[in-house]
């Protein structure tokens, strides 16, 4: 089935629009409109006015096949937009439709985005499209990150059944800067293979997008290592990479979260402050 075949239309539709702009010295959330269960809880500065933190909030907890999510998030010249999610998304087995979630990030000119959602566990025989895309002006800087759980390791579920669709797409001053496409069934050797998944359950990629990416940066992401599976991080252009595979969505998280804190100064010239929800 191609990445950009229409979902079938059943299940819940949602949608959830957000605008950020800089007012002053301030990051404010001037716009949201909702359409469905899909809403952000009141926009938060935790450190400071610069930059405005904002829970998007999916109430029905998971996905089940035919749900489809779009979140449209743009992001003001000059302002800071941090967006995390409460939980793990949750991706239900399905008896043969997609559910689908599509996160567009538009970034103006001096602006900075944060999208650092929780992880997603998709259960045996769910059908799950992830995508996102983010359009960035020449200037702009994005760190995002997505983790995906082939079915529910903790419970001892294997991931027998289902299939997993994902894009990332990222533009810079409208020329194509990063895209990485995949299609992962539940039989398929990239699950097993070296080349691939190696027989891990857990998976993720966080992308930093810069105009430049500085040396230190890769050589202080390289320092990082996960407590449980492997971690790696390259540069492709104006972008560094950093993987994880594994047996652990927590090891991923702090993997990730322990690269975040190293390059957030530098890259986002601000001192790391991790989301309260993290920590609840």
């Amino acid at each position: 089935m191609p990445l950009d075949q229409p979902i079938a239309d059943t299940g819940w539709r949602a949608s959830l629009a957000l605008g950020f702009e800089r007012r002053g010295a301030r990051t404010v959330l001037e716009r949201r409109s909702h359409d469905g269960p899909l809403v952000v809880q009141k926009a938060l500065h935790p450190e400071g006015e610069a930059v405005c933190h904002a829970i998007v909030v999916h109430p029905p907890a998971g996905m089940a096949g035919g749900d489809h999510l779009l979140i449209d998030v743009r992001v003001g010249e000059g302002a800071h937009a941090l967006l995390t999610t409460p939980g793990a998304g949750k991706w239900y087995r399905s008896a043969g439709a997609w559910a689908a979630q599509h996160v567009r990030l538009d970034i103006a000119p001096g602006a900075c985005i944060e999208w650092l959602p929780q992880e997603n566990i998709v259960y045996d025989g769910a059908r799950a499209q992830l995508q996102w895309r983010a359009a960035l002006a020449a200037d702009a800087r994005l760190i995002a990150w997505e983790i995906v759980c082939l079915g529910r390791t903790g419970a001892g579920e294997r991931f027998a059944r289902g299939a997993v669709r994902l894009e990332s797409r990222l533009a810079r001053d409208g020329r194509l800067a990063w895209l990485e496409r995949g299609h992962l069934d539940a039989d398929s050797r990239a699950l097993h293979s070296q080349a691939g998944l190696g027989g891990a359950a857990v998976f993720g990629t966080m992308v930093v997008a810069v105009p430049e990416v500085d040396d230190a940066w890769l050589h202080a992401a390289r320092e990082e290592a996960p407590a449980a599976g492997e971690g790696a991080a390259t540069r492709v252009g104006a972008v560094l990479l950093a993987r994880y595979r594994g047996p652990s969505t927590e090891a991923a998280r702090r993997y990730f979260t322990a690269v975040w804190r190293r390059l957030r100064p530098g890259v986002m010239r601000r001192e790391a402050a991790e989301p309260r929800i993290w920590s609840t």
